[in-house]
């Protein structure tokens, strides 16, 4: 089976907002999905769309195909490490801050892998 894959870590996109990015463009052709991560209002979609750049640019050099035809077969986010900060309060005190970050991971299938797996 023939893919290609990017996988972007450390990213400072905390993961709960990234995954309904994700969501949206999973399973798609990558024209379609790129034209969704460009009029997607978020810090994630931008970071995102560098990732899906970058899974198909992967492909064309593994000479997979025309970029037009490929399919987002797999996308997902998990959890990095997440930064701990402290804010100073009032009367001494300090509050916690947690800067947390993702690991996100992209394939990308030709359509004729598309056909054998089903």
């Amino acid at each position: 089976m023939t893919e290609a894959h990017a996988i972007l870590r450390f990213v400072r996109v905390a993961p709960r907002k990234a995954k309904p990015v994700i969501d949206m463009i999973r399973g798609r052709q990558v024209p379609m999905a790129l034209a969704i991560l460009k009029h997607i209002p978020r810090h994630a979609a931008r970071v995102v769309e560098k990732i899906v750049r970058s899974a198909v640019a992967n492909a064309e050099l593994k000479e997979m195909g025309d970029s037009d035809s490929m399919v987002i077969s797999k996308a997902f986010v998990n959890c990095g490490p997440t930064y701990k900060r402290v804010r100073a309060r009032s009367m001494g005190r300090a509050n916690a801050i947690q800067k947390r970050t993702s690991h996100i991971t992209v394939v990308v299938t030709a359509p004729e892998d598309q056909s054998k797996q089903k």
